[in-house]
C-alpha cells in the first residue's frame, strides 16, 4: 500500500458514470481496447472494466507514482492492463507497447491531477508552500522554478497572458523578474506572496485567488498541455475504428477550445461550398454524442468540488479516413 492512501481513498472520478455510459457501448465485443490516455489513480479505468469485463486497458501517464497507484487499484484486473509510462500524445507507441492497433474507446481527463494537487511537494497548489516543481513527469523536463528564474519578462508575460489569461501579466512578469534579481525563486509561498502584493486587491476580491491563473500558466508551460493536447486528439481519432468513441474532460476554456475545434471539424463536412453532391471524402467522420460541453450536475459539485470547472464532450467515429497523422486509411 502506498504510503500516503490507497488511490480509491483518495480520488473520486469526475463524471463516472456518465463516462462509463458513453463508451460502454463500443466496449462490448471481447477484448475490445480502451485507452485511458491520463490514467490518474485509476478512477475511471476502474468503473470502465466493472462495466465491461471482457476489455483490454492500455493505460498512459507520465506520472510514474501515479501509475504505481493506478495499479494498486487495477489489480483484481491485471491481465488485462497494459500500463505505459508516456505522455499522452504518445498514442501509436502506446498501442504498440500494448501490441494493439486500434482503440475502440478513449478517455482523456486533462489538467492536474488529484494525485498531483493532493501532494504538497509536487508545487501544484498555490495554497501550500512547496519547492516549485509543478513537473507531471518529475524525472523530465524544467521546473516551474527554472521558468521563472531564466524566462525573459517577455516570454513570461506571454505565458500569463496565453496560458493564464493573467489580466495583470505585465505587470507580474515586471515584478518576477525584478525580485529574482535578488534571490532566485524555489517556493510557491514566496511567489504567491509576491501575487498577493501585485495583483490589485479588487480584481483579488471579484476573480479569486491571485495565485491561480499565474499558477496555471506555469503548469500549462512547464508540461506543454496545450501543444500535447493539440497533438494528442487527432491521434486518437485516427486510431478509433467506424463506432470507436472518445471522451474528453476539460477545466479550462483553453483545452476545451482545441477539444471543440477538433471534434467539431470531424462532424461536419468539408464539401466546398457549391458543389452540388457532397464526395464521400467529404462527409462528416464524427458524430457528436453530447450538446455542446457538459456539465457535473450540481450534486455531484457538492461531493467533489473538482469537477465545478469540467466540460464534457465526446464524439463516435462514423468512417474512416485517410489519416492527417499517418498517411493511412484509418
Amino acid at each position: 500500500m502506498n504510503a500516503r492512501g490507497m488511490a480509491a481513498d483518495r480520488h473520486i472520478p469526475v463524471l463516472r458514470d456518465r463516462i462509463v455510459d458513453l463508451l460502454a457501448p463500443a466496449l462490448s465485443a471481447p477484448g475490445a481496447v480502451y485507452l485511458d490516455g491520463t490514467l490518474g489513480m485509476g478512477g475511471h479505468a476502474e468503473a470502465v472494466l466493472e462495466r465491461c469485463p471482457a476489455a483490454h486497458v492500455v493505460g498512459i501517464d507520465r506520472d510514474q507514482e501515479a501509475l504505481a497507484l493506478a495499479a494498486e487499484r487495477l489489480a483484481p484486473y491485471a491481465a488485462q492492463v497494459t500500463f505505459v509510462h508516456a505522455v499522452y500524445d504518445e498514442v501509436p507507441q502506446a498501442l504498440a507497447e500494448a501490441g494493439v492497433d486500434h482503440v475502440d474507446a478513449a478517455l482523456y481527463d486533462l489538467g492536474v491531477s488529484s494525485l498531483q494537487l493532493d501532494e504538497a511537494d509536487r508545487g501544484f497548489s498555490y495554497s501550500q508552500d512547496a519547492p516549485l516543481d509543478m513537473r507531471m513527469d518529475q524525472s523530465a523536463g524544467l521546473t516551474a522554478a527554472e521558468v521563472l528564474n531564466t524566462y525573459e519578462a517577455a516570454d513570461l508575460e506571454a505565458i500569463l497572458r496565453e496560458f493564464g489569461e493573467e489580466r495583470f501579466a505585465k505587470k507580474i512578469a515586471g515584478a518576477i523578474v525584478r525580485e529574482r534579481d535578488d534571490e532566485p525563486f524555489t517556493t510557491s509561498g514566496r511567489l504567491v506572496e509576491l501575487l498577493k502584493k501585485v495583483v490589485p486587491a479588487t480584481s483579488q476580491k471579484s476573480g479569486g485567488h491571485p495565485g491561480k491563473r499565474t499558477f496555471q500558466a506555469l503548469r500549462i508551460e512547464v508540461n506543454a498541455e496545450l501543444s500535447v493536447w493539440a497533438a494528442a486528439l487527432p491521434r486518437v481519432v485516427d486510431a478509433l475504428p467506424v463506432g470507436g468513441r472518445v471522451a474528453v474532460l476539460s477545466y479550462h476554456s483553453l483545452e476545451d477550445r482545441i477539444t471543440k475545434q477538433v471534434l467539431s471539424t470531424g462532424a461536419k463536412g468539408s464539401s466546398p461550398q457549391g458543389l452540388p453532391v457532397e464526395l464521400p471524402e467529404h462527409a462528416a467522420y464524427l458524430r457528436l454524442l453530447t450538446r455542446g460541453a457538459e456539465e457535473a450536475s450540481p450534486e455531484e459539485q457538492a461531493t467533489n468540488p473538482r469537477s465545478a470547472s469540467v466540460r464534457l464532450r465526446a464524439a463516435e467515429r462514423t468512417r474512416l479516413t485517410v489519416s492527417t497523422t499517418k498517411g493511412t486509411h484509418r
